[in-house]
């Protein structure tokens, strides 16, 4: 299974992977990005990895 890893110091919050996968992740108002599901599910790992290589900053990985 993979696993949504963030690299916290590189996150600038634009919202890309929210705007690919919103019902994984989430821009809160303060600019922080919540992962509402770490493991994805086989139907949503299309747009998280969308997301991962949508990320302005390289901020998103996915671990197996």
């Amino acid at each position: 299974m993979s696993r949504i890893e963030v690299d916290r110091e590189r996150c600038v919050g634009s919202g890309a992977c929210e705007a690919l996968a919103p019902e994984v992740f989430e821009v809160d108002d303060d600019g922080v990005l919540v992962v509402h599901r770490p493991e994805p599910t086989g139907k949503e790992l299309g747009d998280v990895e969308d997301a991962v290589q949508a990320c302005p900053t390289r901020a998103l990985s996915l671990a197996e």
